[in-house]
C-alpha cells in the first residue's frame, strides 16, 4: 500500500539507441519499449536445489510497488479528459518518426529527439494543470510545481540532457518573452535516473572516441564533439567542462547514473560491440564514461542489454525505486589513517629508497533480508575503487557508495538494515632498485587483502532523537549489527543530516587502520 504522504510524479521513459531500421521497427511495434521486459534468473538453494528469482520489468513493479498505471487507454495515450492518476508511467516514444511503418523512415538529430521530449513534458502539464494562456495565479503556481522524473536507458539518457541542457533553455526564453512562463521557473524535472548511459561518449578501443564522420545511423551521437554540440558546452564557461557535465543547467545531485560492469554478457553483433569497446565496461558503454560529474551513482554486474541487461535487472529496479522514492540517502567514505608495509618494503623505505604502489578497494553495498547487490565493485568484474599512493599519503577520502534507503527512518522505532562488505587488497609493491622501481614478487601471493571485512549497520531513529547507527562486524557477530554505537556528529550545513564514524583496522602486516564514515540525510522531503 502507497502511503498518501509519499512523493510520486509521472515518469516519462525514454529508450536507448535503435541501431538498424529493423531495429526500429521493433522498438515501434513494443507499446512499453522496453520498459515492460523483465527476466529469469535462477540461483542455487542450501538443499543444491535450483530456484528461480523472475523479474517482472520496472513497469509491472512500479505498479506493485509504487501504484503507478500506464499511460494508455484504449489503444492510444491518455489525455486530459481520462484524467490520469500522477503516478503514471510515460513512454516518450521518440523512434516513430523514424519508422517507415508510422513516419518517413528518416532520421532526425538528437536535438529533435529533445525538442520532442520538451514537448510531451509541456503537455503533461497542460494537462494534469491547465494550459499556460489564460492562466490566474493558482493554475501558475501549479504549472510551476508541476514535476516530471525522467527515467532513460542508453541514448536516451543524452536526449534527457540535451533536452534539459540545451532544447530546454531556449525553448524557456521563448515562453518568458510570450508571457506564459517566469524566468524564475525551475526546469519541470524532479529527478533524473539513467541506465547505462555514455555521459562520456563511446570509446573504442582501437580508435578511441567514436569517430565524427561515422554519421550513418545518427551513430555520431557518441563522438564527444558531438556532444558539445548538442549538450550546450562548447563555448563560454561550458567549454572547459568535461562531456559528462550539465553545465549548470540541472542540479547534479538529482541525477543518478546507474552504471553496467557485465561485458561479456553483451551480445549485440555477435559479441562484436563488447570486443570493441572492451573490458572495463557494459559490453559498450566503458565505466569511466557512465557518470554525470557531480552525480550520485552505483554500480551493479549487468550488461548493456539483452537477457542479462541492466533494466530488466532487479538491481537496476531497486536502486530507481529507492532514488525516486526513499526517505535517507547514505554517502560512505573510507578515510585511511595508515597502512603498513611488508618487511621487506617497509626496510626499503627506512632506507630511503622510493616505494610506489597503488590500491584497489572493493565494496558491496546489500540491504537486509534482499538477495541482490544494490551496489558492486569488485577486481574481479574490474570495477572496484582504485588509489594510488599519492591519494593514500594525501589521506584523500575514497567514496564507497552512495545509498537510497526505503522505509522512513523518521518514524519512531523503525530500523533500516545494510550492510558493507569492504575489502583492500595488498598491492604489487613496486621498490627503488639499482635507479629502477622493481616489483618484489618473493611475498607476494595475489588476492591477498590489507583489510577484509562485512560491516553490518542498522539505522534506528527514535521521536525527537538523532539517529542512531548500530553495527557489528561479521569476524565478530556474524550476520548481525550487534550493539555497538557508531559515533555521531551533526553533518555541517545539512539540516537533519548527520555523519557516523566508523574505526576498522587490520592488524597484520601489511595491514590498514582507518574509519568508515556514513553521512546520511533526509531524501525526499
Amino acid at each position: 500500500m502507497v502511503s498518501p504522504d509519499r512523493v510520486g510524479h509521472p515518469i516519462v521513459y525514454i529508450r536507448g539507441y535503435a541501431g538498424s531500421q529493423a531495429e526500429v521497427e521493433d522498438t515501434v511495434a513494443d507499446p512499453y519499449m522496453g520498459f515492460n521486459w523483465g527476466a529469469t534468473k535462477v540461483r542455487q538453494e542450501w538443499t543444491g536445489k535450483v530456484e528461480r528469482h523472475i523479474f517482472e520489468s520496472p513497469l509491472i513493479r512500479l505498479m506493485k510497488d509504487e501504484g503507478y498505471a500506464d499511460g494508455f487507454r484504449a489503444g492510444t495515450e491518455v489525455g486530459a479528459a481520462d484524467t490520469p492518476p500522477r503516478r503514471t508511467v510515460f513512454i516518450y516514444r521518440y523512434y516513430e518518426p523514424v519508422s517507415k511503418q508510422l513516419g518517413s523512415g528518416v532520421r532526425p538529430e538528437i536535438e529533435d529527439y529533445a525538442r520532442g521530449l520538451d514537448d510531451l513534458v509541456e503537455s503533461l502539464r497542460d494537462m494534469y494543470c491547465g494550459p499556460a494562456q489564460g492562466a490566474d495565479d493558482a493554475r501558475k503556481a501549479a504549472r510551476r510545481d508541476f514535476r516530471v522524473y525522467l527515467v532513460a536507458h542508453s541514448m536516451g539518457g543524452l536526449v534527457a540532457r540535451c533536452y534539459l541542457q540545451n532544447i530546454r533553455a531556449k525553448r524557456h526564453a521563448k515562453r518568458v518573452a510570450d508571457g506564459t512562463a517566469a524566468a524564475s521557473d525551475p526546469p519541470p524535472v524532479d529527478k533524473v535516473f539513467t541506465y547505462a548511459t555514455p555521459h562520456g561518449g563511446i570509446d573504442l578501443r582501437a580508435v578511441g572516441n567514436i569517430p565524427g564522420f561515422l554519421t550513418a545511423n545518427n551513430i555520431d551521437n557518441f563522438n564527444e564533439s558531438r556532444m558539445r554540440d548538442y549538450l550546450a558546452l562548447d563555448s563560454g564557461t561550458n567549454k572547459k567542462q568535461p562531456v559528462s557535465s550539465l553545465g549548470g543547467a540541472f542540479d547534479p545531485e538529482r541525477v543518478f547514473c546507474l552504471v553496467g560492469t557485465n561485458h561479456r554478457d553483451y551480445e549485440v553483433a555477435m559479441g562484436l560491440a563488447s570486443f570493441a569497446v572492451g573490458s572495463s565496461s557494459d559490453g559498450l558503454v566503458q565505466i569511466k564514461n557512465a557518470c554525470v560529474q557531480g552525480a550520485p551513482r552505483a554500480f551493479v554486474h549487468r550488461s548493456h542489454s539483452g537477457h542479462y541487461g541492466i533494466v530488466n535487472s532487479e538491481e537496476g529496479y531497486q536502486n530507481l525505486r529507492r532514488f525516486l522514492f526513499g526517505d535517507v540517502r547514505v554517502d560512505a567514505f573510507l578515510e585511511i589513517d595508515a597502512i603498513t608495509l611488508p618487511p621487506k618494503v617497509r626496510q626499503a623505505k627506512e632506507q630511503g629508497r622510493q616505494i610506489r604502489a597503488s590500491y584497489h578497494v572493493e565494496v558491496v553495498a546489500r540491504v537486509r533480508q534482499a538477495r541482490w547487490d544494490l551496489h558492486r565493485r569488485t577486481v574481479g568484474e574490474e570495477s572496484a575503487c582504485f588509489v594510488d599512493w599519492d591519494r593514500v599519503q594525501a589521506k584523500e577520502p575514497v567514496q564507497l557508495a552512495s545509498t537510497f534507503l526505503l522505509g522512513s527512518a523518521a518514524k519512531s522505532g523503525q530500523r533500516l538494515g545494510f550492510s558493507l562488505d569492504l575489502r583492500v587488497l595488498v598491492p604489487e609493491y613496486q621498490v627503488e632498485r639499482e635507479g629502477l622501481l622493481r616489483f618484489l614478487p618473493d611475498d607476494h601471493f595475489d588476492g591477498g587483502h590489507l583489510y577484509r571485512e562485512k560491516l553490518n549497520l542498522e539505522v534506528v531513529r527514535s521521536a525527537d532523537q538523532p539517529p542512531e547507527v548500530r553495527y557489528g562486524f561479521d569476524s565478530r557477530t556474524p550476520n548481525r549489527a550487534g550493539t555497538t554505537r557508531a559515533d555521531c556528529q551533526p553533518l555541517a550545513g545539512v539540516p537533519d543530516g548527520f555523519e557516523f564514524r566508523i574505526p576498522v583496522s587490520q592488524k597484520t602486516d601489511p595491514g590498514l587502520t582507518g574509519t568508515v564514515v556514513l553521512r546520511s540525510r533526509p531524501w525526499n522531503k
